[in-house]
């Protein structure tokens, strides 16, 4: 087509779209070379991931922020004097992946109960979502009042599911948490969860131990499957203890099924509350004739008089995690194992919008 045409064919486009009562169109040249828009606008930046911690475990979150090689981001946290939890963060957090390290435990270090650690997290998503951040990640490897997921009796309330309403009410866009203590707590979010597991850590730990003739023993009914993958993983046998609660942290422990005779018995459980059910649970093993007694436990939570009892159990060792502080005065047969490794390559790929469940393979439902 030669100038001339292209002038003519350019000035009656014009011409037509200026007459009156004609519909104003954009002129468009069919010669014009620039590229079509496209849906995605890029601006040439990357994302951002920053980690923020609450009072519930700062010492976890400096292990995770150390292994990300990030600083824990700057954030106030205070108690009023009348009771009431502040939060402001110190930097802007704009555009941002915001992962909030915060079990729903106590930190007698840091003088804030479970009841605050979560009115804690949740005021951090919160102003997290107000700031305008990307995304907020809540990383709570303890999630507090998972024993109350069900009714066991009349105009009882279902507090785990409440907490976890609560959470997402506050804003949190996703949930990384750690060993629940029943499956069913994942679903009671519409938000995704990401379920990580210390089976691995633990069972890793006992065969490095190089013990013999080992039995796992699950505490009652409830816990054979999270103890036969435990006793798979560590090629050892299975035993069950009978055990009834007539009231809530009251147990009874009956009898144990399976051979324990001479062996070296291994007790799993999801968490240690007062240990008053384990130091009976090990001493019927013993009477059953075990020759040696272990404990190994995700959530460390030790309350009331746990320490007490610890100390006066026939336990060599009582093995859990640091996904609650360990409060002073633990007996030496405590061993604590971090989670951190775990929890820093979760976060990183969540942000990095990669497979979770790669890191255990698939094998993260134990219930």
């Amino acid at each position: 087509m030669t100038s001339e045409m292209t002038s003519e064919i350019t000035s009656e486009v014009a011409s037509t779209v200026a007459s009156p009562g004609a519909r104003t169109l954009p002129l468009v040249s069919a010669l014009d070379q620039s590229p079509a828009a496209s849906s995605v606008l890029t601006l040439g930046s990357e994302k951002s991931l920053m980690v923020f911690s609450g009072r519930a475990n700062p010492a976890l979150a400096h292990r995770i922020a150390g292994k990300l090689n990030v600083e824990l981001g700057g954030v106030t946290l205070k108690t009023f004097a009348d009771g009431e939890v502040y939060c402001r963060y110190e930097e802007s957090i704009r555009g941002a992946d915001v992962f909030i390290v915060q079990p729903t435990c106590a930190n007698p270090e840091t003088g804030i109960t479970p009841n605050d650690a979560l009115m804690e997290l949740l005021l951090m998503i919160d102003a997290a979502v107000g700031a305008s951040a990307h995304r907020v990640i809540a990383v709570t490897p303890w999630f507090g009042y998972s024993r109350q997921d069900k009714k066991s009796a009349p105009r009882e309330p279902i507090s785990a599911r409440l907490v976890a309403r609560a959470i997402e009410t506050a804003g949190a866009d996703r949930v990384l948490t750690m060993d629940l203590h029943a499956g069913q707590i994942q679903g009671f979010f519409q938000k995704p969860v990401d379920h990580m597991t210390a089976l691995f850590m633990l069972t890793q730990y006992f065969i490095d131990q190089q013990l013999e003739d080992m039995v796992v023993v699950s505490p009652d009914a409830g816990r054979v499957k999270l103890a036969k993958n435990f006793a798979s993983k560590i090629g050892a046998e299975l035993a069950i203890l009978n055990k009834e609660r007539p009231a809530q942290q009251v147990a009874e422990i009956g009898y144990v099924i399976g051979d324990v005779q001479g062996r070296t018995a291994i007790l799993v459980d999801d968490m240690i509350g007062t240990a008053g059910t384990l130091m009976a649970a090990a001493q019927t093993v013993m009477d059953e004739g075990a020759a040696r007694v272990f404990a190994a436990a995700t959530h460390g939570v030790f309350s009331g008089n746990a320490y007490a009892n610890l100390a006066a159990s026939p336990f060599e060792q009582i093995v859990v995690t640091d996904t609650i502080p360990i409060k002073r005065g633990a007996p030496e047969k405590i061993q604590v194992l971090s989670c951190a490794d775990l929890l820093t390559d979760s976060i990183r790929r969540i942000f990095t919008d990669d497979s979770v469940s790669e890191v255990f393979g698939g094998e993260n439902q134990l219930f």
